[in-house]
This record gives structure tokens, C-alpha cells and sequence, in this order.
């Protein structure tokens, strides 16, 4: 029987294995995708990503299946009702701020024509191969997350500093983390 050699994180059970296995470092380059990501990373922030992960249907359920106009549009009550459901992180200040990054993103669209050709302009248009030999090789920011971090607050995202920045370029494939005997690395 084959062994699949993986990024050591993952192995803590099926749910992280299957996340790294299909989604994990593979490039995003729809907006859907990659809105989704965002508000789930700003979720994370000071969280482990599991906590996140667990509950990513719970997530997608009650925001609209990440529908950043409806969820632009969200009244004071929605928010409320949504840090009373359990389901999710309950943290007013993420709700408040998936609701002012939804409007954000909304704005860099219109700029832009897609979310896609703003974000990916920051690593002009294609992944950063890290090549690391091992998980200690990682990073948990990069002068490029700098850079992005800074003008997404710019532009009136919240909960995305450096680290949450560059966890979301890493899962929408913006940069290749997986270790260089990672079996989904060259996918």
C-alpha cells in the first residue's frame, strides 16, 4: 500500500486531510472562491484554523453562501441574530466586519472588474513557489502579505493583518507552502 507523504498539519483527521488534499495551496482565481476564504480567514484570526474549518457549512448556511451583496446589505438585526447562532464564531466584531468587507470587496469589484485581477495583481497573476523542505521553512507572513495587508485596510477591510493575509494567499494559491515531499505539491 502507497504512503501519501503530506504537509504535517493536516494530519490530525479526515476533515484537514481532505481540505489540504483538494483545496489547500491550489490557485483561486474565482471571486466566489476566493470571498468565501476571506471571510473565513478573518474568522480564524486568532483562532486555529480547524476551529474554522468544523464549522465552514454552519459558515456558509448562515451568510448566504457568501453572497457578499446580500451580505453588504445586512441589517443591525441579521448581525445580532447571527452572533446568537452557535453554529459559527459568535465574535460581533467578525460579523460587523464580514458585513464592512463585503462592501469593500463590492468597491475593489467595480475598480477592478473582478476581486481576482486585484488580488492576484499583488504576485502578478501567478503562485509563489516557496519550495519548503519542512513546515519550519513556512512562514506565517511575507513582505508581499505586508504590502496586501496594508492596502486592504486601505481600503476598509478589517480583521486582515499580515498573517490572516497570508494564510489566505496560501489557501487560494497564491504561494505553494506545501513541502517539497508533499504528494499534492506539483498537482
Amino acid at each position: 500500500m502507497e504512503t501519501k507523504h503530506r504537509c504535517a498539519w493536516c494530519e490530525k483527521d479526515y476533515l484537514y486531510r481532505n481540505y489540504h488534499d483538494n483545496e489547500w495551496g491550489k490557485p483561486v482565481y474565482d471571486d466566489a472562491t476566493l470571498f468565501e476564504f476571506l471571510i473565513l480567514e478573518t474568522f480564524q484570526a486568532g483562532l486555529s484554523w480547524y476551529t474554522v474549518l468544523a464549522k465552514r457549512e454552519n459558515f456558509r448556511s448562515a451568510f448566504d453562501h457568501f453572497d457578499w451583496n446580500k451580505i453588504a446589505q445586512y441589517p443591525e438585526e441579521k448581525m445580532a441574530a447571527l452572533a446568537e447562532y452557535s453554529g459559527i464564531i459568535r465574535n460581533k466584531l467578525k460579523i460587523k466586519a464580514t458585513v464592512t468587507n463585503a462592501q469593500a470587496f463590492i468597491k475593489i469589484q467595480e475598480e477592478f472588474g473582478t476581486f481576482s485581477k486585484y488580488i492576484w495583481g499583488f504576485v502578478d497573476g501567478k503562485p509563489i513557489d516557496n519550495t519548503p523542505k519542512a513546515m519550519a521553512d513556512v512562514k506565517a507572513t511575507t513582505e508581499i502579505s505586508d504590502i496586501l495587508s496594508k492596502d486592504l485596510k486601505k481600503r476598509g477591510f478589517k480583521f486582515v493583518g499580515s498573517t490572516v493575509v497570508y494564510a489566505h494567499m496560501q489557501a487560494t494559491g497564491m504561494v505553494n507552502d506545501h513541502v517539497i515531499n508533499c504528494f499534492t505539491r506539483n498537482k
